[in-house]
């Protein structure tokens, strides 16, 4: 029986000729991720560690961009202090180099196919989008992970997906989610292997937005091909000296599924969770929302700030509706601006925040009240996940979420 992605993956760096569901490995991950969160936590000692190799470390600040308070500030300097005393090359702190740490990941190429990349944050999944073995760990295994240079997984089974069809306009990768985790549900402890001609089409950022997604259905990994479109994209970059993997033709997979993603609708999960729990937008029309928020790891591309943007055009924001939109990274910004997309943002009435995870975490740039409802292109719903948690929030594309910014109720962005 031959091997999948994660499978082989996880083989090559254990030293094994084989892994199979169960086997556990022990493994150098080629990129370790830390982020503002991890220097929040004065326990930790992080002036005292040693690191096994500063090459591996990438620090990327996001979570509290700029500092919002004297915790992060504070968090924000001992960053800085662990930087220069490990001689880490590759930081990204506030100013030009500014993003989200999975957003960044991807601008830089420092994800590659055939890689293992952990981080502290749960959406590090998000880098299966380049043919590389991604999750977040815990605090101690990350800390852990940067002094040793190890870390270990036990391999779980894959669930492969076959993507087929002609995705219709307005329906996004974030839509073919929501579809799969309604029917599909929890995926714990699993894989998720994405092949066929829509992942094809897909560009690199849509893979990542799904890729990302996946930690709502309790992934271990999500894992897509390498392809001409990858390779390209990494090129771009400066990437080369790479090694694809591809499955084996006899490959083993817990479950074999192929989508029609023809009749997928604009999709919309409910409060307060993902898994078994959403509806096509048209339906929810009756919803009334005081907050719609554009942003986050998964949908805070250039390609979510253009449609959001084209959808508003010459329309103007719907009265006593808050509608946020934050890029993923500085670079994303500044693309944006380039392009006309945020003065047309503006003057519709949309609110533009600098490069950072925001209102998607609840700490800062869009809090909801309790009895608040929002729709978000973020990642996650469930209670207090935004502020309070006496608030409800809908999750839906960006598409969706700008055309209920334009009416203050979930809105099918094909109906505007």
């Amino acid at each position: 029986m031959g091997m999948n992605i994660a499978e082989k993956i996880l083989a090559a760096h254990a030293g094994a000729d084989t892994v199979k569901p169960q086997d556990v490995v022990e493994v150098t991950p080629d990129t370790i991720v830390l982020i503002d969160v991890n220097f929040q936590i004065p326990s930790m000692g992080w002036e005292f560690l040693r690191i096994a190799d500063p090459e591996r470390v990438l620090v990327v600040f996001d979570h509290y961009v700029p500092a919002k308070d004297i915790a992060s500030a504070s968090a924000h300097r001992l960053g800085r202090e662990f930087v220069r005393k490990f001689g880490i090359k590759r930081f990204h702190d506030v100013g030009l180099r500014q993003g989200i740490s999975h957003q960044v990941i991807g601008e830089e190429g420092y994800a590659l196919p055939g890689d293992i990349l952990v981080c502290v944050d749960s959406h590090t999944c998000s880098a299966g989008a380049f043919n590389a073995v991604a999750r977040g760990l815990g605090t101690a295994e990350v800390t852990s992970a940067t002094c040793l240079g190890k870390t270990w997984f036990q391999c779980g089974e894959t669930v492969r997906y076959e993507l087929e069809g002609r995705i219709a306009e307005f329906v996004a990768p974030k839509d073919v989610f929501l579809h799969l985790a309604n029917v599909y549900g929890a995926h714990t402890l699993q894989n998720m292997e994405f092949h066929g001609p829509v992942v094809e089409h897909w560009e690199i950022d849509e893979r990542r937005a799904l890729a990302t997604m996946c930690a709502e259905v309790g992934v271990e990994f999500a894992l897509f091909p390498c392809d001409r479109k990858l390779e390209h994209y990494l090129h771009a970059r400066g990437r080369s000296g790479f090694s694809p993997v591809m499955p084996d033709p006899d490959a083993r997979y817990a479950a074999e599924r192929r989508i029609d993603v023809s009749g997928i609708e604009p999709m919309i999960a409910l409060p307060h969770q993902v898994m078994n729990n959403c509806k096509p937008a048209g339906e929810l029309n009756d919803v009334k929302v005081d907050q719609c928020f554009i942003g986050a790891c998964c949908n805070g591309t250039l390609e979510d700030i253009r449609i959001a943007a084209q959808i508003v055009k010459g329309r103007k924001v719907a009265d006593g509706v808050r509608f946020i939109v934050t890029p993923a990274s500085q670079n994303v910004h500044r693309q944006a601006i380039e392009a006309g997309y945020v003065g047309t943002l503006l003057e519709a009435g949309a609110i533009m925040t600098s490069a950072t995870c925001g209102a998607c975490g609840g700490s800062a740039l869009g809090v909801l009240a309790p009895g608040e409802r929002a729709i978000s292109a973020g990642p996650r719903n469930f209670k207090g996940r935004m502020g309070s948690p006496d608030a409800e929030i809908f999750l839906g594309s960006s598409a969706s979420v700008a055309a209920s910014a334009l009416t203050g109720r979930i809105t099918d962005p094909r109906s505007v």
